[in-house]
This record gives structure tokens, C-alpha cells and sequence, in this order.
């Protein structure tokens, strides 16, 4: 799962893979479910793992299942609408870098996966 996070709807915070597939590039937060752990709070924990960030999960974007969207296999991604919530922005586990990009910066980013759809989309609700 994946986690769209504006902030006042005008930037969103990406963060820059530290591991393959698509190192150095930027991405949703996000990640896998643990066994035994709800899709909810898999994507609060990936979030504060990859952002420092405790977030507020406001809704659901969409349900993302082409076979072809990760290349280690056949990956659904359940992707969350959020707003943060505490913390202080830090990159850890999976993430080398995170930043907030205005929206109109997206276009010029190399994003990993199909983050670029996930985020037009996201954006389509909020406006």
C-alpha cells in the first residue's frame, strides 16, 4: 500500500528509494503488510518509518493492480489519501532522502512504479 500526503493541498511529500527497484528515485510512502496487520496500520507505520511522520488516513485514492506496476512481481497496492499529523520530517528505513515538492515540480521528477498515475489521481479528488 501507498500513502498520498498533501500538504494544504498545494505540496506533497515524496521520498527517494534507497533500494532497488528504481533506487534514487522518488515515491509515495508505502510498502508491504505484515502478517497480521491491517492495510491501515501498515501504511501509518510505513509512513512514520519513511517520513518520521505520524499521519491521519482521510480515505482511499484507489485500488492499483496492473500486473506490469512493479517489477518484482505482481504487486496490488491499496492507496491511501493522508494527512500528517505530528512528527518531524526524517528519512529511515527504506527511504534516503524525503522532501516536500510543489505539486507543479511532479512533472520534472524521475517517480518509481506508477506513483505519477497515483498522484494525478489523488489530485483529481482534491481539487
Amino acid at each position: 500500500m501507498d500513502v498520498v500526503l498533501f500538504l494544504d493541498n498545494k505540496s506533497i511529500i515524496l521520498i527517494k528509494r534507497k533500494n532497488k527497484p528504481f533506487r534514487g528515485y522518488w515515491a509515495l510512502p508505502g510498502g508491504f503488510v505484515d502478517y497480521g496487520e491491517t492495510v491501515e496500520s501498515a501504511v501509518i507505520r510505513e509512513a512514520k518509518e519513511e517520513t518520521g511522520l505520524d499521519i491521519n488516513i482521510e480515505g482511499i485514492i484507489g485500488i492499483y493492480s496492473n500486473p506490469e506496476r512493479d517489477p518484482r512481481g505482481h504487486v496490488v497496492s491499496i492507496c491511501f489519501l493522508g494527512s500528517p499529523d505530528n512528527g518531524k520530517l526524517k528519512a529511515d528505513t527504506d527511504a534516503s532522502e524525503v522532501k516536500v515538492f510543489k505539486l507543479e515540480e511532479i512533472n520534472s521528477l524521475d517517480l518509481a512504479f506508477d506513483h505519477e498515475k497515483i498522484i494525478k489521481d489523488a489530485i483529481k479528488l482534491i481539487i
